[in-house]
């Protein structure tokens, strides 16, 4: 691939989704592009840039951002966050709230779904500390495949196994005659599955209490980042949290927040 192709590829994907790809991923491409380029009819990337340049397709488009997006994730992803939310979170709007009422969450970049309904699973079993309270969850991604995967709330044994503890398993899942497992319904109506895109205006999505923006904003610049951070912050309750990964820190990239002194990954906006 010339750098002018690397160059076009890398705009499209920054532009679309905020991800700042450096040439040393330049396998990642090869990887994930080709089987959408062969089935485009081109030969080899280079082909496919050139049939991309020419005849800009949405559909195509969507297709290769989705293909580049990382969509790893597992249920109870981490553990820390979710003692977090039981032992500090929680209290600390039970704390602000004494007469009850909606915890609105918001799970960006939810991928297949492990991360809302790990959530919708950790609330239902603090719900006896928290009376008076409901929860209404919003979980997004920009991918509609993992979307219409989160909907459907189906999981292979491999992916069952990855964080679910059993007790929740038999609680929560049923098995399938194709030894798959689908969560509760009741757990799928907790959560309101959409398509959101952190570069565009979620302003939509309505004030929240939790917003979880985990291991997302590592793919994005610094500009990309701030700009992310400065925007959920004006949707932040102002007793609310922004949860990020363990790894992650916005010293130096915006200053709405301000850092829990004893909690790593809770931000608070000042």
């Amino acid at each position: 691939m010339n750098d002018s192709d690397f160059e076009f590829i890398s705009k499209l994907l920054k532009q679309r989704s905020g991800l700042a790809l450096e040439k040393d991923k330049l396998y990642l491409l090869e990887s994930r592009l080709l089987p959408i380029a062969r089935s485009c009819g081109a030969a080899d990337l280079s082909g496919f840039i050139t049939i991309m340049r020419s005849r800009p397709d949405e559909k195509i488009i969507k297709e290769v951002v989705d293909a580049m997006t990382t969509n790893e994730s597992m249920f109870f992803r981490d553990q820390k966050p979710f003692e977090q939310i039981r032992n500090v979170v929680l209290p600390q709007i039970k704390q602000a709230r004494p007469g009850g009422g909606k915890i609105r969450i918001w799970s960006a970049a939810c991928s297949n779904g492990q991360e809302p309904y790990s959530l919708a699973m950790c609330f239902l079993e603090e719900a006896f500390k928290m009376p008076g309270f409901t929860y209404e969850i919003v979980a997004t991604d920009i991918s509609d495949r993992v979307l219409d995967k989160a909907r459907q709330g189906i999981y292979s044994q491999f992916e069952i196994q990855r964080g679910l503890p059993i007790t929740l398993l038999l609680k929560y899942f049923k098995q399938l005659p194709d030894n798959n497992w689908q969560i509760s319904e009741n757990l799928r109506n907790m959560i309101n599955f959409r398509n959101q895109n952190l570069l565009a205006d979620f302003s939509i999505l309505g004030r929240f209490d939790i917003v979880l923006c985990r291991n997302v904003l590592i793919y994005f610049d610094e500009a990309t980042k701030r700009g992310v951070l400065e925007n959920i912050a004006k949707i932040l309750d102002r007793s609310g949290v922004l949860m990020l990964g363990s790894t992650e820190n916005i010293f130096g990239i915006c200053d709405k927040y301000k850092v829990s002194e004893t909690e790593r990954g809770l931000f608070y906006p000042v």
